[in-house]
């Protein structure tokens, strides 16, 4: 076990011995996963161990790095798995004396039960720069911990990055600053780039979809490796449909072809770890970044692609989108090729785009559904995650979202967490799973609400289809051997149906003769709020009180109906999991579902041949752009079962609306978004009619009113004098008055009644007393001119018009000015066919030295119309000359 990290060891273990905390930094195939926990727990020859009195125990992001770390641990030690190493990740526990490894799913479910953690000396938390949601958690529940109950527990944060300032300080104390940083020389071989794009640019990856050529592009960059290079070949793909598809695409390439990806059998797994006979293609996610070893690898595939997570709060969707991996990831996989000797890495994507790539991946706090995390949090003790020690704290609309999530399921209140939510937490899954087994047991059984669950939990290949009750029927009818999802689904049943006995068996204990628990209260009762409580009735084992069997079958909530059929019982757990997924045909085709998103099947599919009237969706995602969720996979319901399972969605409400340009007064029934039954109302509330006009007017704008010429000129009044004059004059705009719709209103009953306002004297009443008392004074109607005629004033410009004939202003200086003397009017001045002659604001000006051009242009033209030389002094005029 000549290893690079071992020379590390003895400055960890001073570390660890003088501050109880340490950041080791190790490069991929140093050893950091399986020399340091043996060698901390003494299990190395030549190198004396360190544990602190107890146990070693490895932390892993993932199931399948959990497996291999412990087998090659065991293995190393000449020993199986189970005696000085040992495992336990979920649906699998082998104990181990010295070193036990264990999933960070595992280990956060431990700290909330067994805080102290007293069997253990040192945690290992490796892996940490991948900052999945759950290690970051771990870690921070860990240094409460340490800071609180065990001073003397050790912390290691292990990562594969040089980037250890942050977690260096986070793991320090105030007083001496960041926990020491050790770190270990790289033990990678020199690893040659070869940058190798398509020919054509490929189309960037939309939602979960990868373009099929971009893909053959890297199965052929594989068959270049082949026959450029030698050793085995690591290929890294988004996803087990493409590592399927590339695998078809290779199926002829000569070397045996391994898939590894989080589903893959444990078989394939082992076989990936072990030294292959003879040449291999391993096509993996990135499950093969780090961690272990895979021997016999001397060049590396990289088809730049990664998946995460994101999550749709406003919609209920969350799901795997593709997205370009990162530099920091394609350093990870580049040196996968380097570990054992000088190796090549195979970049499918141009040299001039690395750059722009994003530095490193971002944590999952960031984009994930923080549901399961505000449960964790609020079991812990601190519901807003103020006091827990993260690198990055979560978001706060998302952290909104999912106490919203966790107050509908009556796992938290204002006052923390309920004991139907610690029960909740105990399950070990997605809280909504949660409720849908311990709710759907005392409806379908046990058994059938764990099969349902394990597979919502383990979700079956798409090639599996959208009909999720037939992938249900195939497990069950599948014998032996199984494969490798039916066995995940098998084991993870036999896992729920335990983690149901355990709460059940609480439960029973807690009960005393009369039926109330040891504090008074019955069991599951008054921890959640009154809209919850009727979700409660899981809290009665089956057989109790509520209808429960362990057949399969239905019971509660479908036992109406005798031979319920497997369609009830998935669909009644499925709509438990997700009631706002609940989902109604629409007219023409698609679905709505309760939380208001449109659904749509894909074409061919069997849900979509049944033309089923109900569905509870178990998986939807929304394509990027596209209004409608596309339905992954379903089941068939009926309406009774939809009322059912999501009754706190449920409810009876009296809407008066604009609907389709008029008031609707309605008595509705809605199950979330989807209109149950309408009865229309005699006598609607007043205020919430002038509401709903008020809402039609914005809708639909101004023009629902009569505007009059009167109404109209008069709006022109005001809007001058709120230019010119500012507040308290009213603006005048569109906006301003469709802000005071409920105004305009008040008194009028339907669409009809808005056609009849007194828009002018709707107008006045909207101004302040001193401003209508100075209206005809600020911004006359019609102004009188030296003619004696009384001409009107044209506001619409946004300055006053004044249009006359010029006859009518002689000996005039000046029309008089408005707004308070602040706008002089424009004058247009008019032939005697009333067409404008000239334009000006300065009369006197006019008159000196404008009019001599108008008047030798127009005299000849209308000799009866008086042109003198002199119009300052001339009589003003709206008559003509007599005849002769």
């Amino acid at each position: 076990m000549d290893l690079p990290v071992r020379a590390a060891v003895p400055a960890l273990r001073a570390a660890l011995a003088g501050r109880g905390t340490a950041v080791l930094a190790a490069p991929p195939g140093t050893g950091k996963t399986t020399f340091v926990p043996l060698a901390l727990a003494g299990l190395v020859p030549d190198v004396p161990g360190d544990a602190a009195g107890g146990k070693v125990l490895v932390v892993e992001p993932r199931r399948l790095a959990a497996r291999a770390a412990a087998r090659r641990m065991a293995w190393t030690l000449g020993e199986r798995v189970g005696g000085a190493v040992g495992v336990t990740v979920r649906g699998e526990h082998r104990p181990g004396s010295l070193v036990q490894v264990v999933t960070t799913g595992v280990l956060l479910q431990r700290l909330q039960h067994e805080p102290e953690l007293e069997d253990v000396g040192t945690v290992i938390l490796d892996e940490c720069h991948e900052r999945h949601l759950d290690a970051d958690t771990a870690l921070a529940f860990l240094l409460d911990v340490r800071a609180a109950l065990r001073p003397d527990l050790r912390l290691v944060a292990a990562s594969a990055t040089a980037d250890t300032g942050p977690w260096a300080r986070l793991l320090g104390d105030g007083e001496g600053g960041p926990a020491p940083i050790v770190e270990t020389e790289a033990a990678l071989h020199p690893v040659d780039v070869v940058w190798a794009p398509p020919e054509r640019p490929a189309p960037p990856p939309h939602g979960m979809r990868v373009d099929p050529a971009f893909l053959a592009h890297v199965a052929a960059t594989v068959r270049r490796a082949l026959a450029e290079r030698d050793g085995d070949v690591l290929c890294f793909l988004p996803g087990a449909g493409e590592i399927a598809r590339v695998a078809g695409m290779l199926r002829d390439a000569g070397p045996e072809i391994l898939q590894v990806h989080g589903q893959a059998p444990a078989a394939v797994q082992d076989a990936v770890l072990a030294p292959g006979g003879s040449r291999r293609i391993v096509l993996a996610t990135s499950v093969a970044e780090s961690s272990l070893t895979v021997p016999g690898v001397r060049v590396v595939v990289d088809g730049g692609l990664a998946r995460e997570p994101r999550t749709d709060h406003a919609r209920g969707l969350g799901a795997l989108t593709t997205v370009r991996a990162s530099r920091a990831t394609a350093g990870q996989r580049a040196g996968r090729a380097g570990r054992e000797a000088p190796g090549t890495v195979y970049r499918c994507w141009p040299r001039a785009e690395h750059d722009r790539l994003p530095a490193r991946p971002r944590p999952e706090i960031e984009l994930a559904d923080l549901t399961a995390f505000a449960l964790q949090i609020a079991c812990w003790g601190d519901p807003d995650a103020a006091g827990l020690a993260l690198l990055d704290p979560p978001p706060a609309a998302a952290l909104r979202a999912a106490r919203a999530t966790l107050r509908a399921l009556g796992a938290v209140t204002g006052d923390g967490v309920t004991g139907r939510g610690r029960r909740l937490a105990r399950v070990g899954v997605e809280p909504r799973l949660a409720r849908a087994l311990i709710d759907g047991a005392a409806e379908v059984g046990p058994r059938a609400a764990a099969e349902i669950v394990a597979l919502l939990s383990e979700p079956p290949p798409r090639s599996a289809g959208d009909d999720l009750t037939a992938a249900w029927r195939a497990l069950r009818r599948e014998g032996p051997p199984v494969d490798a999802h039916a066995a995940r689904w098998r084991e993870e049943t036999r896992r729920l149906r335990k983690a149901l006995a355990g709460i059940q068996a609480d439960l029973d204990a807690s009960v005393q003769v009369d039926g109330t628990s040891a504090d008074g209260r019955r069991p599951g009762r008054g921890d959640a709020p009154a809209e919850t409580r009727r979700s409660e009735r899981a809290d009665v084992p089956a057989g109790r009180g509520r209808p429960g069997r362990d057949d399969g079958r239905r019971g509660g909530l479908g036992s109406g109906r005798a031979g319920a059929s497997d369609d009830a019982a998935a669909g009644t757990v499925v709509a438990l999991a997700f009631p706002e997924r609940v989902a109604r045909a629409r007219e023409g085709s698609g679905y709505l579902m309760a939380s208001g998103t449109g659904a749509v099947l894909a074409g061919g599919s069997a849900l979509a041949a049944a033309r089923a009237p109900w569905l509870a969706v178990a998986i939807a995602d929304r394509p990027a752009g596209s209004a409608s969720a596309r339905i992954r996979q379903a089941v068939v319901i009926d309406e009774d079962i939809a009322r059912a399972a999501a009754a706190p969605l449920l409810e009876r409400a009296d809407e008066v609306a604009w609907r389709d340009g008029d008031v609707a007064a309605r008595r509705v029934e809605r199950l979330g978004a989807i209109e149950l039954a309408a009865e229309p109302l005699a006598r609607p509330d007043p205020e919430r009619v002038r509401e709903a006009l008020a809402a039609g007017l914005r809708a639909e704008g101004l023009a629902l009113l009569n505007w009059t010429p009167a109404a109209v000129a008069l709006r022109e009044r005001l809007a001058f004098c709120h230019r010119a004059l500012g507040e308290p004059w009213p603006a005048m705009d569109d906006a301003a008055l469709l802000e005071r719709a409920g105004e305009w209103a008040a008194g009028a009953r339907r669409r009809a009644d808005l056609a009849r306002i007194d828009v002018a004297g709707a107008l006045r009443g909207l101004l302040p007393w001193e401003c209508a008392a100075r209206l005809d004074e600020l911004a006359p109607e019609r102004i009188e001119v030296p003619s004696g005629s009384r001409i009107r004033v044209d506001y619409s410009d946004g300055r006053p018009v004044l249009a006359v004939k010029l006859q009518e202003l002689f000996g005039w200086d000046a029309a008089p000015r408005l707004a308070g003397g602040r706008v002089p009017p424009v004058v247009h001045l008019l032939s005697p066919a009333g067409r404008p002659a000239a334009v000006t604001s300065d009369l006197a000006s006019f008159w000196r030295e404008g009019y001599k051009a108008v008047r030798a242009e127009l005299r000849g033209r209308y000799p009866r119309h008086p042109w003198p030389e002199n119009p300052a002094s001339a009589e003003p005029t709206r008559r003509v000359k007599p005849r002769r």
